[in-house]
């Protein structure tokens, strides 16, 4: 069940009523049973995927509760760990490694041929697993008490407005909000519903309405000219931005008209003045798990000069490119030299303090490696990763923005921000190109048909409609996330009915006018 289909309305027309009327643990187990239903709308099997992870991490934590013991409370936290990985792993990655490996086979020279088994992927598995391994992974740190009614903690990993496209809500933020019984309140209702309504208008209006263009360019960019694809790429840029940005705000808002407050998942990231900037602006529930659990484990910001770590990779990674006929082997190769370059310089950090430095630079990488395979079982999420994490380790090695290096023509401050906007936005529509691209060969056809500047005319745009009004829409979100910094919308859309009515109105006609109704998914549920 999506959010813009009739299916949905219908839900929500007939859960939203019950869900007021009824109060306590009545209105908890219908939230339950509701979120339930929702996701099994896809699949009912997936259910028992759901129900896996909330019994093992609720089983987890209450032993890990009991126990006080260090190497047992440790043995229990990786159960919970490897048990959701596991899972995840399997029906994510299972095909993605199985092609790579006969790939790999055949370019040794070696006949291999696919088994016949296909696993079939979970809507959104990788949100769920990760709000629920943090849960465990809090109660193992004990920055949470453990959560003993077993209703409460499921409700809280199935939660249908967020179950399956985030954001990822952590159990220190949302379990708390179960101890309250929640009311019915007409501020909520009318925050709640405006958010809504953006969120339609961000995915119905904007997304939906580029996607036929960016479609096109991505099925066969030999066929059209530079200028045509390079407005696919900003275009998709956009795209993506407002299908998931749109799901977010649509899942916020329904969570704030039932009582509940999440996080903001997105804070205009294309306004970056850095890669760093644009990770706490892009994501941000995933960018921040990612931090916390990952990145800040391995060991964060330690060091600040290039490492002897990346002198090791490098070089190497260099040869390989040389070495491999396909950059999917290549790319093999990255993985396995990060992993032994991690395990060289943990030896190596004893006898030489040096080496340690290096940390920084590669925890980066692979926090950014395994975010990039978080998003998808293929090599080009991974590339994708791979040059966020390059951009990462360019930046901290210069020490100060991109755009910062032409200080030598002495911009004026407005300007030289501009410059640094434009800069992170070019290479983020670089990366686009290869998050996009079913495969490598076509996000490569993809770069040089615009690097060749061929056609570079406006007469060699196809679907000229297409274009203007996806810029006219495009240019109706900019000028609204500009002037909310100044105006507030939200605070005024609370004060003033007039100005109320006025946005919800024009929003509905905004919508109805160029949205577009055929149900289509949001592109985070193949995640």
């Amino acid at each position: 069940m999506i959010f813009n289909s009739l299916p949905f309305f219908i839900f929500i027309g007939v859960f939203l009523p019950l869900y007021f009327t009824l109060k306590s643990k009545a209105r908890l187990l219908l939230c339950l049973i509701g979120s339930y239903f929702f996701y099994g709308w896809w699949d009912y099997r997936f259910l028992s995927l759901v129900m896996f992870s909330t019994l093992i991490d609720y089983v987890v934590g209450l032993k890990l509760d009991k126990e006080e013991k260090g190497s047992k409370r440790k043995r229990l936290m990786l159960i919970s760990i490897l048990a959701n990985l596991g899972f995840l792993g399997f029906f994510k990655y299972f095909n993605f490694f199985q092609e790579s490996f006969i790939s790999i086979l055949n370019d040794m020279g070696m006949q291999a041929h696919p088994a016949t088994l296909k696993i079939l992927l979970p809507v959104g598995i990788s949100f769920y697993t990760f709000q629920s391994m943090s849960y465990t992974i809090d109660v193992y740190w004990r920055k949470i008490k453990v959560e003993k009614d077993l209703i409460r903690f499921a409700t809280f990993i199935s939660f249908f407005p967020q179950l399956v496209a985030g954001p990822i809500v952590r159990a220190r933020d949302f379990l708390p909000q179960f101890q309250k019984d929640r009311t019915f309140l007409w501020d909520r209702l009318i925050s709640g519903t405006g958010q809504v309504l953006w969120g339609f208008f961000k995915k119905v209006a904007i997304a939906d309405s580029l996607a036929p263009y960016v479609d096109q360019c991505f099925q066969s960019p030999e066929g059209f000219s530079s200028s045509h694809l390079l407005i696919g790429i900003v275009f998709y840029s956009f795209q993506i931005y407002c299908d998931f940005s749109g799901y977010s705000d649509i899942a916020i808002g329904l969570a704030r008209v039932m009582g509940f407050d999440f996080p903001h998942n997105f804070r205009t990231p294309y306004f970056s003045r850095n890669f760093s900037e644009f990770w706490q602006r892009w994501h941000i529930s995933l960018s921040s798990w990612l931090k916390d659990y990952l990145y800040i484990p391995l060991g964060g910001n330690r060091g600040g000069s290039f490492g002897s770590v990346f002198f090791i990779v490098l070089p190497l990674f260099l040869l390989s490119i040389f070495w491999s006929d396909s950059i999917q082997t290549t790319l093999i190769y990255l993985s396995i030299l990060v992993i032994v370059s991690i395990i060289t310089a943990y030896h190596m950090r004893k006898s030489e303090a040096n080496m340690v430095k290096g940390f920084t630079y590669m925890n980066n990488m692979v926090t950014m490696l395994l975010g990039g395979l978080w998003h998808g079982a293929s090599w080009v999420f991974y590339f994708w990763g791979f040059l966020h994490g390059t951009y990462l380790i360019i930046q901290r090695f210069l020490g100060k923005p991109f755009g910062h290096l032409m200080t030598a023509f002495r911009f004026p401050k407005p300007l030289q921000q501009a410059i640094d906007i434009l800069i992170v936005y070019f290479f983020t529509c670089l990366a686009w190109v290869f998050f996009r691209a079913p495969d490598f060969d076509v996000a490569i056809t993809y770069i040089q048909g615009i690097a060749s500047l061929e056609s570079f005319t406006i007469t060699s745009i196809v679907n000229k409609f297409l274009v203007l009004k996806g810029f006219i829409l495009i240019g109706m979100l900019l000028f609204v996330e500009i002037s909310d910094f100044k105006f507030n919308y939200s605070q005024l859309i609370q004060k003033s009915p007039t100005f109320r009515v006025m946005s919800f109105v024009i929003l509905l006609w905004i919508i109805a006018f160029f949205g577009s109704f055929g149900a289509n998914a949001f592109i985070y549920f193949q995640f």
